[in-house]
């Protein structure tokens, strides 16, 4: 086991995950922290293309995971060129198990490494329904995944009950407001700068606005 505390950030490139790297490299100091990013096949290279831009700017180390073999046993809109929109209670993006393969095999990689704490930026308050990423499953995988491998894993959550106004404002505080907003890539449809128009793009930029609305009007009743 490693004397000094480190912590491992699966890490996609886009705002949720570039929040919580920001606050895992304050909590423990850029040495101690890695990420872990995931090839499942998703149908955009910028995903990555960023994660690894990001990783290097700010001189965490990466491990990049092929997982694509999930390809093969489902179908979604994330993986294959079609229509993004609502089937039932979840968008079509929903990827089902990839969160529970993320965690499953970040976790393989941190008990190598002598990591106790994972951080990832799964939310249930705004996001698209998706089941993986309700604070019911991450505490049920952090006992199955402490019971799998007799490790005393610390899934860390940050953005759980976090609106995305909450999450850029915990950006600006740990200094990343800029950063976020410039570097990081949330867009479905993989445009550079977001379409403006997919679920993930609108939540974003709803949060951004409805942040910076009322960061300028608390500034103008100072």
């Amino acid at each position: 086991m490693n004397s000094t505390p480190k912590a491992v950030v699966i890490f996609s490139g886009g705002q949720d995950s570039t929040t919580c790297l920001f606050q895992a490299i304050q909590e423990f100091g850029v040495e101690n922290v890695e990420v872990v990013t995931f090839q499942y096949g998703q149908r955009h290279a910028i995903e990555l293309e960023k994660a690894a831009w990001i990783a290097k700017d700010l001189g965490v180390k990466q491990t990049l995971i092929d997982t694509s073999v999930i390809k093969a046993i489902t179908s979604n809109a994330m993986m294959e060129e079609r229509e993004i929109k609502q089937e039932g209670n979840t968008p079509n993006t929903f990827v089902d198990g990839r969160n529970a393969l993320f965690l499953l095999y970040t976790a393989i990689y941190a008990k190598g490494q002598g990591i106790q704490t994972i951080f990832t930026g799964v939310c249930e308050t705004d996001f698209s329904g998706y089941p993986d990423c309700r604070d019911v499953f991450v505490k049920s995988m952090n006992v199955t995944l402490n019971l799998a491998m007799d490790y005393n894993f610390n899934i860390r959550t940050p953005l759980m009950y976090l609106t995305k106004k909450q999450t850029w404002a915990l950006a600006d505080k740990l200094g990343a407001f800029d950063y976020i907003r410039q570097y990081t890539h949330t867009c479905y449809l993989g445009v550079e700068g977001g379409c403006h128009t997919c679920p993930s793009c609108v939540l974003r930029e709803k949060g951004l606005n409805e942040y910076l609305s009322e960061k300028t009007s608390g500034q103008k009743n100072v």
